[in-house]
């Protein structure tokens, strides 16, 4: 069994473990709970009822939060002429073609995010084996015509789910720094993105199981009919 520091169990005694929160419970919970030097990263944990290896079940998509994740990306654009001015006044970390693919195959992984330009496809292409899915991609909205508005959505608080292997999806809404209302927000629209992104195929509970967490703190479940109900008021 993991072994925790004091401050993480002290942040779990001030917790209400029993039972499930609501989610504007669960946030006030997590932000009291934070104890660190710094300011966390508030997370958002959803286990979904999709069968994560059918091809036709993929949850995956881009939304941006109203307040922000709290943290800039670091953005990298492949592009060229006029879209390379465009990525770089948007405040591309780095920009490039042919040379940062070569940089990317030689090993390369200094990003978050991944952008292109739909004519350097093409030159992109080869990289897919190696970059996976992080390659840019149409789906997740990280490639198109007007990479400068891309880049620049990226960086103003855009941000990307997808689920893993065991159907979870794990995204950053904001910092413990935020207030309350913030948070609330941030979550509904996350969670209203991922309930529009639900598979045809999908059967059964979608949201099965909803937690939020600090970066060194706890987590607190949340109740996912009460989620859904918050999720639903911002249609």
């Amino acid at each position: 069994m993991a072994k925790h520091g004091k401050r993480y169990e002290a942040a779990v005694a001030t917790l209400e473990r029993e039972g499930m929160s609501s989610p504007e419970d669960a946030l006030r919970q997590i932000k009291e709970a934070a104890s660190a030097k710094f300011d966390e990263t508030v997370e958002i944990a959803i286990r979904l009822g999709v069968d994560a290896k059918s091809g036709d079940q993929t949850v995956r998509g881009t939304v941006t939060l109203p307040h922000g994740s709290g943290k800039s990306p670091r953005v990298v654009a492949f592009a060229q002429g006029e879209a390379m001015q465009a990525a770089e006044e948007a405040g591309a970390d780095v920009v490039g073609g042919e040379d940062l693919v070569k940089k990317i195959e030689g090993g390369w992984k200094e990003f978050d995010v991944l952008v292109a330009s739909r004519d350097m496809m093409r030159v992109v292409g080869r990289l897919g084996k190696r970059l996976g899915p992080r390659m840019p991609n149409p789906k997740a909205g990280t490639v198109g015509e007007d990479i400068g508005r891309i880049v620049k959505d990226l960086k103003g608080g855009r941000v990307q789910f997808r689920i893993d292997r065991g159907g979870n999806i794990q995204v950053p809404i904001g910092k413990v720094s935020y207030n309350i209302e913030q948070l609330i927000e941030n979550f509904g629209t996350l969670l209203l993105a991922v309930i529009r992104a639900k598979p045809a195929a999908a059967k059964g509970q979608y949201l099965r199981k909803i937690s939020v967490t600090s970066t060194m703190g706890p987590s607190v479940r949340v109740d996912p009919s009460q989620a859904q109900a918050l999720a639903e008021t911002l249609m």
